[in-house]
């Protein structure tokens, strides 16, 4: 580890505190709990997204003391700070949700802005809500100082007679009442079920799918993904995050070094194995993109058609995240994918060997599980992140198709401005079979802030209507999110994307076949529409909302807003 002498580990912190100049830095960091000798230590910033706004961050500032711990007996100086976090499962819905995405952008400031000015010389970041880990991850990928993220790890399940629940669960049910498949007092009874206590949602949706995607990357130590919020192994994985930093440092071994392209097509592997969120595309992106390396929609297509989905985890399957820790987390998968060639064992990682090396030992899961499937019964046979082209979506969209809704949809479009107009209309009864539920303006920009459209296609499902109706949007899909949907479509309409001039009645082709997105309507007359279109004005002039929305780039490049382009 770095030697505490050792001026090379303390690259950025001597700056700081070095020499008879720095005195009143020295004087101010006493106040704080600094001792004589800690300014000839590195010092750690251990970046912690705790707050009480959700339950999948609650428990984070116990996990910063804990990795806190582990640096400083290591022979570092652990400085805890704290960034934002919001609740994507609360605001889900609502105005708010446009806050969502743009939050991964001010923790990824916020983190950069910290280290870079209090001059840490490596950096932990815990993380545990959706937006919390790729904005962590965009930070280290910025800085580029020896650097750990820590997932702070999945919830329990409630359980509602004798059937676990999770957050989607709500949604769902949501819907069923509104159908009147249940009353409202068992409605009732599910929403107090369904949350038992800290920890992100339960199934593979987008926090367990970064997770999952982050441990694969390199950048987490082995196992991290896999265990519960609030347990003994997850504390001890903040204490050996925080050792592990100190060995990077004298190492020498930084983000950029370990997130390399193979490395995020290790990512994308574990992420259809596992059937994860569509999430994870922009987010891979995004964090590809603050590494400098170039990753595309098409990364996702040319890698898909060589990995099968294997998990049956929720929101399609059956399991949740806490039973995949039963039986070993994704340690096994990764090596069943690294024996058949899908992995690239040689990309480094945070514990200063390869990830062949992380491997060697991992043991197959038990005989007769049913969670995750054999090569040789996959519950797809390629990809289910299936990236669209064509005359509605010509620079791409993306679509979670498991297998299980069907590969080809067309339908009636029946088209909405804006998310709660779709939501109101498929609660009244209003979308039957055969539609497909146009939702537009709710991009990056004209949004602004792509939001998530969970609560109707929870609608929809809670409805009975999975498998009749399909729904396609320039907003995001919750990980949580599973039918016949498309979202991510760019250009969005905001911009004058075709989906700006899409009419009821419109005939449109979602085909996972062939890749396609289709509007059956000639060129003369999209361009005739094209003509009339005008850009709405924009929703927001003022504050962050109507900063991300003059900043962002496409959802197509990871809807970031430090882009090059």
């Amino acid at each position: 580890m770095a030697n505490s002498g050792d001026k090379s580990a303390r690259r950025f912190s001597s700056q700081v505190v070095d020499g008879m100049e720095r005195a009143p830095s020295r004087a101010m960091l006493h106040a704080v709990g600094f001792k004589n000798e800690d300014f000839k230590k590195p010092q750690i910033g251990v970046a912690s997204t705790w707050s009480m706004v959700t339950p999948c961050n609650m428990h984070i500032n116990r996990l910063a003391d804990d990795a806190a711990r582990g640096v400083d007996k290591s022979g570092g100086k652990a400085v805890i700070f704290n960034t934002i976090t919001i609740s994507d499962g609360i605001s889900m819905g609502t105005e708010g949700m446009k806050y969502s995405l743009v939050s991964r952008e001010v923790i990824a400031d916020s983190i950069e802005t910290v280290v870079g000015c209090q001059g840490f010389d490596g950096v932990v970041a815990i993380g545990g809500c959706d937006k919390n880990m790729p904005g962590c991850m965009i930070a280290l990928s910025r800085l580029n100082r020896p650097a750990i993220f820590v997932y702070g790890g999945t919830i329990l399940p409630g359980c509602h007679k004798d059937k676990k629940l999770d957050v989607v669960s709500v949604f769902e049910a949501v819907g069923a009442r509104a159908n009147n498949k249940i009353d409202d007092e068992e409605l009732a009874q599910i929403e107090a079920k369904a949350i038992p206590g800290a920890g992100s949602c339960g199934g593979m949706y987008t926090a367990n799918t970064m997770a999952s995607a982050i441990e694969a990357l390199g950048m987490s130590l082995p196992n991290s993904s896999a265990q519960a919020a609030v347990s003994e192994d997850k504390r001890l994985d903040c204490e050996r995050a925080g050792a592990a930093v100190l060995e990077l440092l004298a190492k020498d071994i930084k983000p950029r070094d370990i997130m390399t392209k193979e490395a995020f097509e290790n990512a994308i592997t574990i992420v259809i194995a596992l059937g994860g969120s569509t999430n994870s595309v922009l987010h891979l992106i995004a964090m590809a993109n603050a590494t400098g390396v170039d990753v595309t929609l098409d990364d996702f297509t040319r890698i898909g058609k060589n990995v099968p989905m294997l998990a049956d985890l929720k929101p399609s399957g059956k399991y949740q995240m806490a039973e995949l820790i039963e039986i070993g987390g994704i340690q096994p998968l990764m090596k069943a994918l690294l024996d058949r060639g899908l992995l690239h064992g040689d990309c480094l990682t945070v514990t200063g060997k390869t990830l062949a090396e992380n491997l060697a030992d991992v043991q197959p899961y038990p005989e007769g599980q049913d969670m995750i499937h054999s090569f040789d019964n996959p519950i797809k046979k390629d990809s289910h992140l299936v990236v669209l082209y064509g005359n509605l979506a010509p620079e791409g969209a993306v679509a979670k198709i498991t297998g299980k809704e069907g590969l080809l949809f067309t339908g009636k479009a029946k088209v909405f401005d804006a998310e709660e107009q779709a939501l109101q209309s498929i609660l009244n009864g209003d979308i039957v079979k055969g539609d497909v539920i146009v939702i537009r303006y709710e991009g990056p920009k004209g949004g602004p802030g792509m939001r998530e459209m969970l609560s109707p296609t929870s609608a929809v499902m809670g409805k009975g209507l999975g498998k009749d109706v399909a729904l396609i949007t320039d907003g995001r899909f919750s990980g949580g999110t599973h039918g016949f949907v498309v979202g991510h479509i760019t250009p969005e309409a905001f911009t004058g994307g075709p989906l700006a001039i899409v009419q009821d009645g419109d005939s449109i082709t979602i085909d996972a076949e062939n890749n396609e997105l289709t509007l059956h309507i000639n060129e003369h007359e999209m361009n005739r529409r094209m003509e009339k279109w005008q850009q709405p004005a924009p929703k927001y002039t003022r504050g962050v909302l109507a900063k991300f929305a003059k900043l962002t780039s496409s959802a197509s490049k990871g809807a970031v807003t430090d882009n090059l382009d």
